[in-house]
């Protein structure tokens, strides 16, 4: 028997940053996110004898380790290795040898949720193989537990949820890991016209979004007013740009969009520098109305509202800065486990 999961990547649409620690702990946060049609896959094949072995594909790494009640964190495929330590913890030891393989549609650093979005698809494969009793919540939860307090990686709370529920949602964060997932019903057209409009790109550059996000969690601990209004305007963007959908007022987008990319890159340095905000312009000047960096920034995908038939221009103005246009659907659905 083969067990398998695949969960998608996400692009946030407005209120980004707002989800990490300790502002929303204490303000309160909230995003409004989109999954689209790139993913992270995960494979689990029981073996027999005595070896795990944990396969990153896109990464082209690969250990393997004596089965055991606990696995070393030493910087080698660790996401893999800490779902598997609190499984063991929470449920039990494994049922035989394996062979888990992953595999992921963007590279890390992109801004689109990957490593956290790979620790629910390897979460969701083992739930598969072993029949464990998690629901969306559960399985966010756990997904955030692994990666921001036993791996100790900094970061927010949106991309578990999203890569787990799927589709558009408007998402609360409160103190005491209280989040709320709020989907969304929004008409086929007005969406679809979202999809046709939102190009997004990639910069040919990754970053580490750790460094950034301990920037930003570090001004509001220290109370940077300038920082920490920034947030309170990107909340108010997520309400802005829900309203907006629902509503149908899909040109509002590029202005909502444009209110957010100023404000963001007041909330830490480095979410954006001279090349980024060159292409930033250069969209702006062949017909988009507005856009945003995907993430936390530094780098990764940026995206571009494109109203008419500006698109095909912004294509065109895009390409001399050497990145890569993606394309991609949004999807309604989020983590999704078989076996055969």
């Amino acid at each position: 028997m083969i067990y398998r999961s695949k969960a998608p990547l996400r692009i946030g649409l407005a209120g980004g940053g707002t989800d990490v620690s300790p502002y929303c702990d204490i303000y309160g946060g909230a995003i409004l996110n989109a999954t689209i049609s790139l993913y992270a896959y995960a494979t689990i094949e029981p073996l027999d004898g005595n070896e795990i072995i944990f396969e990153a594909v896109d990464r082209n790494e690969r250990v393997v380790y004596e089965l055991a009640p606990e696995l070393p964190v030493d910087n080698q495929l660790d996401l893999a290795s800490g779902v598997y330590n609190r499984l063991v913890r929470e449920f039990g030891p494994m049922p035989s040898a394996f062979r888990l393989t992953t595999f992921v549609d963007a590279p890390a650093g992109s801004g689109l949720g990957t490593s956290s979005t790979l620790v629910v698809a390897i979460i969701g494969v083992f739930a598969e193989w072993l029949r464990l009793p998690l629901g969306e919540y559960d399985v966010a939860h756990l997904a955030y537990e692994v990666e921001r307090e036993e791996l100790r990686m900094a970061g927010g709370k949106q991309d578990q949820y999203a890569a787990t529920f799927g589709g558009v949602n408007y998402m609360e964060f409160y103190g005491e890991g209280r989040v709320i997932v709020n989907p969304l019903r929004i008409k086929t057209q007005y969406l679809n016209e979202l999809e046709n409009n939102l190009l997004l790109y990639f910069t040919a550059t990754s970053r580490r979004s750790a460094d950034i996000i301990e920037v930003q969690s570090r001004n509001v601990a220290d109370k940077n007013e300038v920082s920490i209004e920034a947030m309170h305007q990107l909340k108010e963007q997520s309400r802005m740009m829900k309203e907006a959908l629902l509503r149908g007022r899909v040109h509002d987008i590029g202005g909502i969009l444009d209110y957010g990319f100023r404000f963001k890159k007041q909330m830490a340095a480095g979410i954006s520098n001279d090349r980024m905000d060159a292409i930033y312009e250069g969209a702006l000047k062949a017909g988009s109305t507005g856009g945003k960096i995907s993430g936390a920034g530094g780098g990764g995908f940026m995206m571009f509202y494109c109203p008419g038939n500006t698109r095909y221009a912004v294509q065109t103005a895009l390409k001399s800065f050497g990145g890569e246009l993606k394309e991609y659907q949004f999807t309604e659905r989020g983590l999704f486990t078989w076996s055969i």
